[in-house]
């Protein structure tokens, strides 16, 4: 964060260097020998024996009685095949838990996680960004009690890094291999290798947490930490969008109505056929070549095999699917609209314009929230949501007083801590915008 002031901490560890740069990328001269082993690196957390795969009932009820019996917060984490994969089901799932030890459980060849979920079902999870997780977890049964996310504890820590790794190092002196976190998990089997740093992620998770929280108390967070560990765990899941398609990269070049309903069609028959393959639809047919073909004109299948941009694992293969695609874009009478009906707030960018009110309170509140969030040491956007600031911002209520306004960002999601700490400000702000104008005419005359 920008001019944010030092963290003092006892548990603090201070940043690492970056790497030397390589000969090529610099022309100063390497740092002599002797300097480089003046810092040396950070120990590389390893494991006493590498774990399995729990893949069996009878392993895994075994497995089950060992957390049972153990007491205090599990770590929890799971792995995916984002980028592979259509769906975002778990493809391990890795518990830890102090007196238990760690198990990766394979829930391709797991029936059913409720005994594990009776087990550790009313005591603290923690977990690394846990708002990543929480719905694969929730898709086998698996629902936490409470809490503690290191990821976001880091950020409301003032961590200038959050990532696993680099919280691990931060915290607890250890270097963490990262190099399997875009693995294709659903791979079988699972390398040894992966599953050393599956089972790291967890069996160092649970340090992490009291070191983090131990920084928390330090700094007075403990109470709203709480609040936004509470808030990622009660967080709907969001309404899907009417009008997915328009998500598609580049999009916002296909220009007409005509050129949009081919786009649409391509992205609903490559869908259609992710699910079929359960493959990651980019991997089938990029976006970029759907929004080339869109803004292509075509006028046979020919035309489209002959694309050199329009490529793909499918993009052949599957020929006939997005031909097919093509011409029912071509032909329908269902042309969608210019703007996609999601689109409730337009982009701040173009306030001036359209709302000018609205433009002026944005301008004078933003780097006033930027002050309190360096103040509390955290990201601006843990104070306050660019959303919410955004919708504030766009729609305040009538009454300009601190009581309206906290209420209308209690409607829109912010947390009690939030509401306390920028309520006040943003009134202010908003207040001194009605002026702007007024001010600005006096000017003028």
């Amino acid at each position: 964060m920008a001019n944010r002031p030092p963290i003092t901490d006892p548990f603090l560890v201070p940043d690492l260097p970056p790497p030397p740069r390589r000969r090529s990328e610099t022309s100063a001269p390497s740092a002599p020998k002797a300097e480089a082993a003046s810092t040396p690196a950070l120990p590389t957390a390893t494991l006493a024996r590498t774990p399995v795969v729990i893949d069996t009932r009878e392993a895994y009820l075994a497995a089950v009685d060992e957390l049972a019996r153990a007491d205090g917060p599990v770590a929890v984490d799971a792995e995916r095949a984002s980028g592979f994969r259509y769906s975002q089901r778990a493809y391990l799932i890795q518990v830890f838990r102090r007196g238990a030890g760690t198990f990766l459980f394979d829930p391709p060849a797991l029936d059913s996680f409720h005994e594990l979920q009776a087990a550790i079902g009313e005591t603290e999870w923690v977990l690394h960004a846990a708002s990543q997780d929480l719905a694969c977890l929730r898709e086998l049964g698996l629902e936490p009690p409470s809490i503690f996310d290191t990821e976001l504890g880091a950020r409301l820590a003032g961590l200038p890094r959050v990532g696993l790794g680099a919280v691990v190092e931060e915290t607890l002196g250890l270097h963490l291999a990262k190099e399997h976190s875009a693995a294709d998990w659903s791979t079988r089997p699972l390398p040894s290798s992966w599953l050393t740093y599956a089972a790291l992620d967890v069996e160092l998770l649970l340090d992490v947490r009291d070191r983090i929280a131990e920084r928390l108390a330090s700094q007075g967070k403990t109470e709203l930490s709480e609040q936004e560990f509470a808030g990622v765990l009660a967080k709907p899941v969001a309404e899907p969008k009417t009008e997915p398609w328009r998500r598609l990269s580049g999009i916002s070049t296909v220009r007409g109505q005509r050129a949009l309903a081919v786009a649409r069609e391509l992205w609903l028959a490559r869908d259609a056929y992710a699910i079929e393959v359960d493959t990651s639809p980019g991997r089938l047919l990029p976006d970029a070549s759907i929004v080339v073909a869109a803004r292509t004109p075509l006028t046979s299948k020919r035309d489209l095999a002959a694309l050199k941009a329009f490529m793909g694992r499918a993009s052949r293969t599957q020929i006939d699917r997005w031909w097919a695609a093509i011409e029912a874009g071509l032909a329908t009478d269902d042309l969608p609209a210019h703007r996609g009906s999601d689109e409730s707030i337009p982009p701040p960018r173009s306030w001036a314009d359209r709302n000018p009110e609205a433009d002026r309170r944005y301008r004078l509140v933003r780097p006033l929230l930027q002050s309190i969030a360096d103040a509390l040491e955290l990201p601006v956007e843990n104070l306050l949501t660019p959303e919410h600031v955004r919708r504030i911002a766009w729609q305040p209520p009538g009454d300009l007083t601190v009581d309206a306004i906290a209420e209308s960002l209690a409607a829109i999601g912010a947390r009690p801590w939030q509401i306390d700490a920028t309520a006040q400000t943003i009134t202010q702000a908003f207040v001194e915008a009605l002026q702007e104008p007024v001010e600005a005419s006096e000017a003028d005359s």
